[in-house]
């Protein structure tokens, strides 16, 4: 969410106070829906428990003062690495497939990878068939957990504290599952599901951070039973515009827990959730077909649910090939207690412009075509008359999107810079827009004839602009994937 997401709903507001709606810029026109095809429809029949197959009957076991990352580079595909409690001080990369990390609970103590505020990642894989199960991620500066293009993954049961910009961050991945894990203290999102398709988030607990669990240019998503506490933001479906991937739809926000949202927002300034108003319980930007129901949304101070589009974000970049809009968004039965009480200008204009006040539950700014509520008598809503009263109650026959094991993703030569690129690059920096990084158009404007100096960059960076965090170092990847991911990077048009 940029900041300043708000900006320019109050001369909204004044317009409709005066009888008349004044944009704050023209929308771009509405773009068709990508065909459905495009990525895997979910799956009829049994709901599917399970995503990485059967488990290996391979076991290795590392013991304290052993090292994890050994252990990984020595098992062949279709290995459980157990890992007895204790400390380890490491960075694990699982770039191969069928590899399962399980820590072993003894007495209550878990293997504890600690990145003493040094460490950059703690896990970071791109294999498929990866479960990593049992163990507590402490002080990275990157990523508690990162896929890269990994398909059927299962991350469950970890605890993970202060690991920088992300806690648990599968991207690019298909057929994933986020469940019964602990996430505090992170920069920006505890939970971040990205630019993937057909994932479960169940039954985690995320609080002290940035945004709490957010599904960004993301399809298939069922995100429930979480409870969502004390963050700047609590559940965010959205698109991110600059991204290849251009949509976010099919998402339900279903029985999760999403109280007092307030902590103040840490985020990196000039970083996407930097401009998420402290206060928020879920927010919608730009997604389509996103349900929320069953939810008890209590205590957020700025907002219970903020429905936008792109151009109430005066700071994100107009993408032509992304729909700005929030469509058929469905407001099922929820419970709200206690949201707005101490809300910001801008809700309060909305609220104004319909002469109400109070605290607010539901708003809406920007065009939502085909969106629904159902009972709205119960909330005190702005901007959503013209939701339509929803035809249905609840989502109780879509069990979970998940697929049986879907094929490993297939990384051709010839594509590597692109894969690398999406999976790894591109959750930090967009072609013309801000988020954690700096926009690959500055980029090219620096390297654009030195592919090979990007590619050393990319392995030992240096912190070069004080109002961008530190670039982790990526010289886990050969050589051969560095300069190619360089060469995409600097081809981009885009």
């Amino acid at each position: 969410m940029n900041k300043g997401i708000l900006a320019g709903i109050v001369l909204a507001a004044a317009g409709f106070a005066a009888g008349r709606f004044l944009p704050v810029q023209a929308p771009p026109a509405v773009l068709p829906a990508p065909p459905v095809t495009a990525v895997a429809a979910p799956a009829a029949g049994a709901p599917v428990r399970s995503v990485a197959g059967p488990a290996p009957q391979r076991e290795v076991t590392v013991e304290e003062g052993g090292s994890i990352q050994a252990a990984v580079t020595a098992a062949q595909p279709g290995t459980v690495i157990r890992i007895k409690p204790g400390r380890y001080h490491e960075s694990v990369y699982i770039d191969k497939d069928d590899i399962r990390l399980i820590g072993v609970i003894e007495a209550g103590k878990r293997p504890v990878l600690d990145g003493e505020g040094n460490l950059n990642d703690a896990i970071l894989y791109s294999g498929n068939n990866v479960v990593i199960e049992n163990l507590e991620l402490r002080a990275y500066k990157g990523n508690g957990i990162m896929g890269q293009a990994g398909n059927n993954f299962e991350i469950r049961n970890n605890v993970v504290v202060g690991t920088g910009v992300y806690g648990i961050f599968p991207q690019l991945g298909q057929n994933g599952i986020v469940e019964h894990n602990v996430v505090s203290g992170i920069a920006d999102a505890a939970i971040y599901v990205g630019m993937s398709d057909n994932i479960h988030v169940a039954h985690n607990e995320v609080f002290d951070s940035v945004a709490g669990i957010e599904i960004e240019n993301s399809r298939h998503a069922i995100v429930e039973n979480n409870y969502v506490h004390d963050n700047a933001g609590g559940l965010l479906a959205f698109i991110t515009p600059g991204l290849p991937i251009k949509t976010t739809y099919d998402v339900v926000f279903r029985h999760n827990f999403v109280l007092h949202n307030n902590h103040v927002n840490f985020g990196a300034p000039g970083s996407t959730v930097a401009g998420i108003p402290s206060g928020t319980g879920i927010l919608v930007m730009a997604a389509d077909d996103v349900i929320i129901e069953g939810n008890v949304i209590a205590d957020n101070k700025t907002i219970g649910v903020l429905i936008v589009d792109h151009a109430h974000a005066s700071n994100i970049t107009a993408d032509p090939e992304s729909d700005p809009n929030s469509d058929r968004v469905a407001i099922l039965d929820n419970t709200m207690l206690h949201n707005g009480y101490d809300t910001i200008t801008d809700v309060k204009a909305l609220m104004l412009a319909e002469l109400k006040q109070g605290e607010a539950d539901i708003v809406r700014a920007g065009p939502s075509t085909g969106s629904c509520i159902r009972n709205r008598e119960r909330y005190v809503t702005a901007g959503v008359g013209d939701f339509a009263e929803c035809g249905f109650a609840d989502t109780y026959d879509r069990v979970n999107y998940l697929l049986p094991p879907v094929p490993p993703r297939v990384i051709e030569s010839a594509e590597r810079g692109k894969v690398a690129y999406l999976g790894i690059c591109s959750g930090c920096h967009v072609y013309s827009g801000r988020l954690i990084g700096p926009p690959v158009q500055v980029i090219q404007a620096l390297y654009m004839d030195n592919p090979q100096a990007l590619a050393d960059y990319i392995a030992k960076p240096v912190k070069k602009r004080p109002d961008y965090p530190e670039m982790p170092p990526q010289d886990y990847l050969d050589p051969q994937t560095r300069l190619a991911v360089a060469q995409y990077m600097l081809s981009l048009s885009k």
